[in-house]
């Protein structure tokens, strides 16, 4: 199969997938700035998606994404240092016109990785993977706000994710640009428009994660914050969960509306 046999297939694999995931950190990027508008806003999204089974499905392509991408990054770095042989030893100048990214594509992913590792572990293994298996945490599953802000309170977090983010800057306005010249959008005159739009294009997606990591480490919250991160309401909530099938065995009665059996008992417990 020529995209695994030839070095123009795997380099095809590297731009579709690099393409790929572009677009999925710029739907991650937009979903996030809603935390800075609304916490309940950014929560709702958060439970939409959880631990649902689109959501799960799309995870998984996700991760094939990110290994695709990987493997074949490693690949390609090996073949070109066999190709060079003893020439890699050679003391050189830096060549003119190639770009810092360029010549440490590799290195800039690794860190990507590592980077992507400690959001995994954040975010991720305490949302959807809790939810999974059921784990039970001091913030809820679905309480993405809460996450945020739990991280970002640390300034040391704060930090890591600063420099990944610059570390993902570098390696993407490098990666748009050549991931379409290497799908045949390589023509004189759009070369350097892609160029300018690929630096565009990722300051833009960069700058709303980085936007959101400042602003909540210097303390912002959203105006809807305590409100969405609210105790339950319920004032009993012993006895209602003692009810037939009351909604309290999801989390609290008041979410009656899930339980027509018991929503008139559930009701007066709460006082309406």
């Amino acid at each position: 199969m020529w995209l695994i046999n030839s070095s123009i297939g795997r380099k095809v694999v590297m731009s579709v997938t690099g393409i790929a995931l572009i677009l999925f950190l710029t739907f991650h990027a937009s979903m996030n700035v809603v935390a800075l508008i609304s916490a309940k806003g950014y929560n709702m999204i958060c439970e939409f998606l959880g631990a649902n089974w689109y959501a799960v499905v799309a995870t998984i392509g996700l991760a094939g994404l990110v290994a695709l991408h990987f493997i074949f990054a490693i690949w390609l770095t090996i073949q070109n240092q066999k190709a060079r042989g003893n020439s890699k030893y050679a003391i050189t100048n830096k060549p003119e016109k190639v770009e810092w990214a360029s010549q440490n594509m590799l290195v800039l992913g690794f860190i990507v990785v590592l980077g992507m590792g400690l959001h995994l572990y954040n975010f991720w293994y305490n949302m959807m993977y809790a939810e999974l298996a059921g784990i039970k945490n001091d913030i809820a599953a679905t309480d993405g706000v809460g996450y945020i802000a739990d991280t970002f309170s640390c300034p040391c977090y704060a930090a890591i994710y600063v420099v990944w983010l610059v570390a993902l800057w570098f390696h993407l306005t490098h990666g748009f640009w050549s991931a379409l010249q290497t799908l045949g959008w390589n023509g004189k005159v759009w070369f350097n428009r892609w160029k300018c739009i690929s630096a565009a294009y990722t300051t833009i997606v960069i700058a709303m994660f980085v936007a959101v990591v400042v602003a909540f480490a210097a303390g912002y919250r959203p105006a809807d914050f305590n409100e969405a991160n609210a105790e339950p309401t319920c004032v009993e909530q012993k006895e209602c969960s003692m009810l037939p099938d009351c909604p309290m065995q999801k989390g609290c009665c008041g979410e009656k509306s899930q339980c027509p059996k018991v929503q008139g008992e559930c009701g007066r417990m709460m006082g309406e």
